[in-house]
């Protein structure tokens, strides 16, 4: 029997799909470019609003006859066994391929924001707390594990990561994100792309572009961001994430700037996107984001105008399921209302990742494993890991912590002895578990409190819940109080309870209106404060939340963003010393919590001025955080000097441990441009390094600057290098600098095009 050419593998992908696609009809094409959710309600009862109105009726039978393009989430719907979910996709993905002429399997998808969302499966600390750890190489290494798990029972394509960068910490998604600064993310995003890819996995940027930076910080409101704010502070991530880290995929924004939703912008999808970056992967639609060019955008009057717009902007593929890229787009295209060749683009891409991940092979076969541990030892070691470096000790001005191992320790607080404490709104527990009561979370969560019992056996440890997370009820205040005077020390443990669409504090669809602690959580710890005990704060959230209040009032402050399953020992043990402290801020802590919506990204009219009577300043800064030993920084090297406007220049220090305990320093890079012809930031972030020094150790860093990384956006749209001084700022957060270096670069105005350098090189030497 002779072999198609399209399914020779000896063949280069491209010739294989071009065959493919001369021999499939439209329906066979148009197929390829939805997915279908075979676990979506629509009773209304669903994850998301618009789920009931915006899922289709379909006979499952019959569809599949035409190929498919996309499972939706098999594990991320319901609680399903993983090596029995494994086992139904592989069995799904079967029918599929018998049902159609041509044998071919869909891609399977799941999210994968927080670790692979599904039940009994690892649940990682949130991206907010990644970017804490300043690591990119263990987030690599965590996004590899993820890979794995994913590939491990047939999933091909990992939603995630989160590229989109704070802007307003009111907005809901800030756990979701990285950070406030964009090198940041986009250093941390990168490395996860490359973790996940390098299993084989299909890493989905999301979300494209600007969702981050909604009026009002409400979910899905309009984007404000002017043109170069766009292009310095929303793109950078996602170049990065492309060029460095080889993404396949881009998910596109719900969100609409200047009158135009990211789903029918041709200029972002495919002039930006494609033209400019060269991006050669598919472009899939946020879920239901292409009915909402109808239904909520009202940029299109009927479904044939909404899947054209859709289309024709770029959007490859229709998620979650079916409704404006089945029969409506087949019609269109033989009315002449959509042309054929638009299709023909969006299969051609979508074929050539099938090519890619193997699934136009003959032998072909969706794994079955007879047994799945998706929470295995090793990924509870890197959980725990990546959540103990995550953890930020804010102050501790009289050393407080750690604490004494056999102190009396009143713990209070609604974060204290909830394991779902830990998990951010994507993990499965927080996202799925909550339309399935009664059933078990799949994964051991040690809370707070267990916790810091097992740490400090010798203590005397009571609690008390002291209020509810969000409910104004301060019934609990009384016995709060007098556990806490008999207490040596409090440990009040306060935060977030994540949800969606107004079910939690923080999380998708979880906006709110000023930075003030949830309920009445910030007078408990007024009452706390009051007794005269010395109160350690102990935060456990999706966003900063406003601590001026209390600044000079606390014995210690620690703020852990959503740490993952294994978040309960990881704060316990900086609590009792066991972990030195490492965290840093990825977002400013607000000193007051009303009507600064503010990161630290600001020219000068956006800092504290004469200007104004309100003051900006945070109480903590991006880049800020404690440690339980310290480190001495000697022999700088970064003398005044001159280079081209395409020109390098190095700068370096020595940090040594000078305390007794092992510990790390995160170094950072900022730079300060006090004149250009437009304004910028104060101070911006191009390179960093964590070093890990044991006592007495030290560690040489250089920083190896390129004028490139000084580029923005000048008045014409173009990214330019402009000749004139510079300050090179090392420090240990964005308002605590150690060290300056003057630069003056010379020579014209540069344009730095799509082959610029977008990061930092930093090279340790260990004494």
């Amino acid at each position: 029997m002779t072999t198609a050419p399209w399914r020779d593998p000896a063949l280069p992908a491209a010739a294989r799909v071009d065959d493919l696609l001369s021999r499939m009809t439209l329906e066979e094409k148009t197929a390829q470019l939805y997915g279908v959710w075979v676990g979506a309600t629509t009773d209304g009862d669903g994850v998301a609003p618009h789920q009931h109105d915006m899922t289709a009726d379909y006979d499952w039978n019959e569809l599949i006859t035409r190929g498919l393009g996309q499972l939706t989430r098999s594990f991320g719907t319901a609680p399903v066994d993983p090596a029995t979910g494994a086992r139904a996709l592989a069995l799904a993905q079967h029918r599929i391929a018998a049902a159609g002429r041509f044998g071919i399997p869909a891609v399977a998808h799941e999210e994968c924001l927080a670790g692979f969302t599904a039940w009994r499966a690892t649940a990682y600390p949130v991206p907010l707390a990644w970017g804490a750890a300043f690591h990119p190489e263990l987030v690599e290494e965590m996004a590899r594990a993820i890979g794995r798990d994913l590939r491990a029972v047939g999933v091909h394509q990992g939603l995630a990561p989160v590229l989109d960068v704070v802007r307003d910490p009111r907005w809901g998604r800030v756990e979701e994100t990285i950070g406030e600064d964009p090198y940041l993310v986009g250093t941390v995003g990168t490395a996860y792309v490359r973790g996940l890819e390098s299993a084989g996995v299909v890493a989905t940027l999301k979300h494209f572009a600007g969702y981050a930076s909604s009026a009002g910080a409400r979910n899905q409101a309009p984007v404000r961001a002017g043109t170069r704010e766009f292009a310095d502070v929303t793109l950078p991530p996602f170049e990065m994430a492309l060029r460095e880290g080889g993404a396949r995929s881009v998910m596109a924004a719900y969100t609409e700037r200047d009158g135009v939703p990211s789903s029918a912008d041709p200029e972002l999808l495919t002039a930006l996107l494609r033209e400019e970056w060269g991006f050669t992967g598919t472009v899939v639609a946020d879920y239901f984001g292409i009915g909402f060019l109808q239904t909520l955008h009202r940029v299109a009057g009927t479904p044939a105008e909404t899947a054209g717009l859709a289309l024709a902007a770029g959007i490859d593929v229709e998620l979650p399921t079916v409704k404006y890229y089945g029969e409506t787009l087949t019609a269109a295209v033989r009315a002449g209302e959509i042309p054929a060749d638009l299709v023909d683009r969006s299969a051609r891409r979508v074929l050539l990742q099938k090519c890619e991940l193997g699934l136009l092979d003959e032998d072909w076969q969706s794994p079955v494993p007879e047994t799945v541990d998706l929470d295995r030892p090793e990924n509870r070691a890197l959980a725990r890991r990546l959540a103990e470096e995550s953890v930020v000790l804010l102050d501790n001005p009289d050393g407080l912590l750690p604490l004494s191992p056999d102190t009396r320790i009143a713990v209070v607080g609604p974060r204290a002895a909830d394991s779902l404490a830990m998990l951010g709104c994507y993990s499965f527990p927080s996202h799925v578990l909550p339309h399935h009561p009664g059933v078990e979370t799949g994964v051991a969560i040690p809370a707070l409190l267990d916790s810091l019992r097992a740490e400090l056996p010798d203590a005397k440890v009571t609690f008390t819940e002291g209020c509810p997370v969000s409910d104004p009820d301060p019934s609990g205040f009384t016995e709060a109080i007098a556990r806490a005077s008999e207490a040596d020390v409090c440990v009040a443990v306060l935060g977030d309870r994540a949800g969606l669409f107004g079910r939690g504090t923080s999380g998708e669809g979880c906006d709110v209106t000023d930075l003030n602690l949830p309920g009445v959580q910030g007078e408990l710890l007024d009452a706390l404060v009051a007794t005269g005990v010395p109160v350690v704060l102990v935060l456990l959230t999706g966003r900063p939340y406003a601590l001026g209040r209390w600044h000079g009032r606390l014995g210690a402050v620690v703020q852990a963003f959503f740490p993952g399953e294994e978040g309960g020992p990881a704060v316990a043990g900086v609590l009792s010393g066991r972990v030195n402290p490492s965290g840093r801020l990825p977002v400013s802590v607000p000193r007051v919590p009303g009507g600064q919506p503010w990161t630290y990204l600001q020219p000068p009219l956006g800092l504290a001025g004469e200007v104004s009577n309100v003051d900006p300043t945070p109480l903590y800064p991006f880049g800020h955080g404690r440690s339980y030993t310290s480190f001495a920084w000697e022999d700088f090297t970064g003398p005044a000097a001159e280079t081209g406007t395409d020109g390098s220049y190095d700068l370096s220090v020595t940090v040594r441990n000078t305390g007794d305990r092992a510990g790390a320093e995160v170094v950072q890079l900022y730079l300060h441009d006090p004149v250009a012809s437009v304004t910028r930031p104060d101070v911006r972030l191009i390179g960093y390094r964590r070093l890990e020094l044991a006592p007495g150790e030290s560690a040489r860093v250089t920083f190896g600057f390129h004028a490139d990384l000084s580029a923005f956006t000048d008045r014409s749209g173009r990214r330019v290098v402009e000749p004139g001084d510079l300050e090179l700022r090392l420090g240990t957060s964005s308002a605590a600098i150690r060290e300056v270096a003057r630069l003056r670069l010379t020579g014209a105005v540069r344009e730095a095009g799509a082959g610029r350098r977008l990061h930092c090189d930093v090279e340790v030497l260990h004494n």
